[in-house]
């Protein structure tokens, strides 16, 4: 959904969305039954639980500086490929509730987007993907999270929730 600003090889090589520390397990990505039961064939100990409709990996309490990578990451990068849980294929883009208000918001943290300017962000989400996201969010509202301080919001949803 991004190649036209995010190369594929600037994701595999990164993958710093696919590791979470106690700050950031909120972000885990929400997958579909199919997406769960797929990463469970090949990673049998992995474990899930549901949240609104989806599922998100279970994590246990992290402590200090303690890691927790997502159970598709391998050396070779996602298990999933092109089948990623959409969270996945919109990062670092995020849906948010703002003040009761859909918004699509952005992870700074993905730095291969951040010093690109802002008017290309906004403008590839303008040219359809703001419609996609929100589309998928009308489906699957389990993937609308409550706005985080930091994420810049980049566009509000024309209409309320």
């Amino acid at each position: 959904m991004l190649k036209k600003i995010l190369s594929s090889e600037a994701c595999a090589e990164c993958r710093l969305c696919c590791i979470f520390d106690r700050y950031d397990v909120w972000e885990t990505p929400v997958f579909t039954e199919e997406l769960c039961e797929r990463i469970k064939s090949l990673r049998p100990d992995t474990r899930f639980v549901t949240k609104d409709g989806g599922y998100i990996f279970r994590v246990g309490e992290l402590q200090g500086d303690q890691i927790f990578s997502c159970p598709a990451l391998t050396e070779k990068g996602c298990m999933l490929g092109d089948d990623k849980p959409f969270d996945c294929r919109i990062w670092p883009y995020r849906i948010m509730e703002v003040g009761g208000r859909r918004a699509i918001t952005f992870a700074s943290i993905c730095e291969e987007l951040y010093n690109r300017p802002l008017s290309q962000l906004v403008g590839l989400l303008k040219e359809g993907l703001a419609d996609t996201i929100f589309a998928y969010a009308d489906l699957h509202p389990e993937i609308v999270k409550p706005y985080y301080e930091g994420y810049p919001v980049l566009l509000f949803e024309k209409k309320p929730l």
